[in-house]
């Protein structure tokens, strides 16, 4: 079944579009088998959520606009399910924040980052970082630790969409500050994260990028008023809130 011939009235349709994608993914050697596991929990946290953005978590993404455009060296962290589930997504917000793109794996192998970094250039990036990879994050032993020292190396806000919590971790106690997208409010990543946006990353991502493009012309001090408005902690309640008492947790949000 192809992306087409899932219809859009069903009542499933995100669900059963992530899944498709990340089928492919592993196909075509982008996604690792363990992404398809990873995917399972983000879906079941989806469904806790009622597949929907939260009045929280579109806050969470506006301010995730603002940070990046106040960036002066603003990077997007891509691993094999974000590459699958929004190439071309993330190459547009890239665009709309003057963002750099960079593949980083903990199932790292050289055949795997250049099927990522050929897949973003079809979807319309024009540079992928990370093969260099002559940079290092401290404090970590896997492979997720290697970065190019002129990406997230260097970079001031970091976007590091469907993220491990121990990199995550790592990534704040060097300052950068930090834009997760998790749907789980109580994993390390987003308990982590600066701006944490508890959605699913197919809604997420498009919507920070039509908050970039709605505050593209917006003065600094309005930039910073959004970043100071926004409290993670209340941002993270919320999304409890919505998992665990559904629809009426909802209504109060609104």
């Amino acid at each position: 079944m192809t992306d087409g011939e899932i219809p859009e009235s069903h009542p499933r349709y995100e669900s059963l579009l992530t899944r498709h994608r990340i089928e492919e993914g592993v196909d075509k050697g982008i996604t690792s088998r363990q992404g398809l596991i990873a995917q399972g929990r983000g879906e079941a946290f989806d469904y806790l959520l009622g597949e929907r953005t939260l009045p929280s978590a579109d806050d969470a993404e506006r301010a995730a606009a603002a940070h990046l455009l106040l960036a002066e060296r603003p990077v997007i962290s891509v691993n094999g399910n974000v590459a699958a589930l929004v190439p071309g997504e993330t190459v547009e917000l890239g665009e709309a924040t003057s963002a750099d793109i960079e593949v980083n794996l903990f199932n790292r192998t050289d055949e795997r980052m250049t099927a990522i970094a050929d897949h973003l250039c079809e979807h319309g990036a024009g540079e992928v970082k990370g093969l260099t990879a002559d940079g290092r994050i401290p404090g970590l032993d896997h492979e997720r630790a290697k970065v190019d020292a002129d990406g997230i190396g260097d970079a001031d806000v970091v976007v590091v969409p469907l993220e491990d919590g121990d990199r995550a971790e790592a990534l704040g106690a060097m300052g950068k500050t930090e834009i997760v997208i998790d749907l789980n409010p109580l994993s390390r990543s987003a308990q982590a994260a600066d701006v944490p946006i508890v959605d699913n990353v197919i809604r997420a991502v498009p919507a920070i990028t039509e908050h970039a493009r709605d505050l593209a012309d917006a003065d600094r001090e309005t930039l910073e008023s959004i970043v100071a408005a926004f409290d993670p902690d209340e941002a993270l309640a919320a999304a409890e809130r919505a998992i665990r008492e559904g629809s009426d947790a909802d209504a109060a949000e609104d």
